[in-house]
This record gives structure tokens, C-alpha cells and sequence, in this order.
């Protein structure tokens, strides 16, 4: 694929605070594409829809937007449905991330991406930002942002990539493990480190 531009993703587990260093890496100007609003405007209606719909039926409402709490109950727990979700959306919404991102103003584009190394997506991308967290970090902060048990937590983080039991020495780490001040500093020290490579 032909770019004009530099994509560097942002990734990282639940709780970690990708969200909020997108939020920062926005507030320093730099356009930021996120792949949880892309399916969130892919879901209102359309092809993808029409594709969920055909392969798991009932899973639309009357204004024909997708009914994600039905699809999400019908594939939870359920490895093969679970793979044919994958496999009908996570190709459409690639897609229309990169068509925003090439339509975004600016050189360097940076992509919020929660399963870019479970579907091995980093080779689409120039750079990657990995956002770390402490485990009681991040599992208190779900708890309190979801409502959620500290079992049902566990059972989430367990269920998704090792980010503590993996190396990630070829792309930039990020450990968010003080204050929105000094997470701020971190993203700022990073986004001039890539300043200097564009």
C-alpha cells in the first residue's frame, strides 16, 4: 500500500490507558484514528452489518444498526463464533482506519488499535507505541470504569495478549504508572523521538 504518510500504532491491554494517551498525543496536534470508533460508525449500518447479519442472524435492530450486545452474548465463549466475528470485521475496519488515516491532515497519524499484535497488524503500521501498566493498576481501573468484578477483570486480562510476559524492544514502551502530569511528560519525551525520524 502506497502512503504519504507515517502510521505509528498505539496498543496496549485493557486498562492500560491507550485512550488516554491518544487523548494526549490529540491535544499535542497530531491526528489520532480509532479503530473502536471505526466499528462504532461501521455498526449504525451497511455491509458489515449485512455480513453479521447473514452469518449470525438476529443480530440487527429495527433502524438496522447492529444489536452488539446480542452479537457479543452469541460469540462469547464461543471460539469458532468468536473467529468468524473476527474474520468479518477486523478486515473492514483496517480498511477504514487506513482510509482515514490517509485522509487525516498532517505527516505522522497515529492509530488506536486494542488487537494489533493478537492479529499481527504491527507490520501495517511504521512504529508502534505499547502503552504498560501495572496489573493492580489496570485492574482497578476497569473495575471502576465497567463496573466490573475483580474475577470478571482478571478473566479479561488473562483472555487477552501478555503484554507483561512479552519484549517489546523494537517499538516504543510507554509505562503509565504515575500521575496524568507525568504520563503527559512520557508521551511528549516519545512523540519528539518521532519527530526526529520524520
Amino acid at each position: 500500500m502506497t502512503r504519504n504518510k507515517k502510521l505509528y500504532a498505539v496498543t496496549g491491554g485493557i486498562g492500560s490507558g491507550k485512550s488516554a494517551v491518544c487523548s494526549i498525543i490529540a491535544q499535542e496536534n497530531y491526528p489520532v484514528v480509532s479503530c473502536d470508533e471505526v466499528y462504532a460508525r461501521l455498526t449504525r449500518g451497511g455491509n458489515m452489518v449485512k455480513k453479521l447479519e447473514d452469518a449470525f442472524g438476529g443480530v440487527t435492530l429495527p433502524d438496522g444498526s447492529l444489536d452488539r450486545h446480542v452479537l457479543s452474548k452469541r460469540v462469547f465463549g464461543d471460539k469458532t463464533a468468536l473467529e468468524k466475528l473476527n474474520c468479518i470485521t477486523h478486515g473492514e475496519i483496517m480498511r477504514e482506519l487506513f482510509r482515514q488515516a490517509e485522509e487525516a491532515e498532517g505527516n505522522i497519524v497515529f492509530c488506536e488499535v486494542p488487537l494489533l499484535f493478537e492479529n499481527r497488524f504491527e507490520k501495517n503500521f511504521d512504529g508502534v507505541l505499547v502503552v504498560t501498566r501495572p496489573l493492580e493498576q489496570r485492574i482497578a481501573a476497569v473495575m471502576e470504569r465497567n463496573g466490573l468484578s475483580r474475577d470478571e477483570v482478571t478473566a479479561r486480562i488473562a483472555a487477552q495478549y501478555d503484554y507483561d510476559g512479552n519484549s517489546f524492544t523494537q517499538y516504543y514502551v510507554l509505562c503509565n504508572d504515575g500521575n496524568l502530569q507525568e504520563l503527559y511528560k512520557k508521551v511528549k519525551k516519545i512523540l519528539q523521538k518521532i519527530n526526529k525520524l520524520t
